[in-house]
């Protein structure tokens, strides 16, 4: 499934989407509503713990490492892919 598919369900679930690039990257162009967690903070990061996660990077390869720690931690996320098979419109 495609990563743009994938953020309109995650939308109408109310499930929050997270970019794990830097802060660079994120204010460079985000998916609109996501917010900015970058992977080296995912260790340390309070997240609530009934809600569901959705994960994303540039390629996908950093959301897939997050993915692994933030589980390890006990929440529910998922790995959506990455922003470069983003076809809708970039929020900054």
């Amino acid at each position: 499934m495609d990563i743009d598919h994938l953020v309109e369900e995650a939308k109408l679930r109310d499930d929050t989407i997270i970019d794990v690039r830097t802060p660079e990257e994120y204010d460079s162009g985000h998916i609109p509503g996501a917010i900015n967690i970058p992977l080296n903070e995912c260790s340390k990061v309070r997240l609530d713990p009934d809600r569901q996660y959705e994960l994303y990077c540039l390629s996908g390869r950093r959301a897939q490492l997050a993915q692994t720690i933030l589980k390890e931690r006990g929440y529910h996320v998922e790995n959506i892919g990455g922003i470069e098979d983003w076809n809708g419109k970039l929020a900054r």
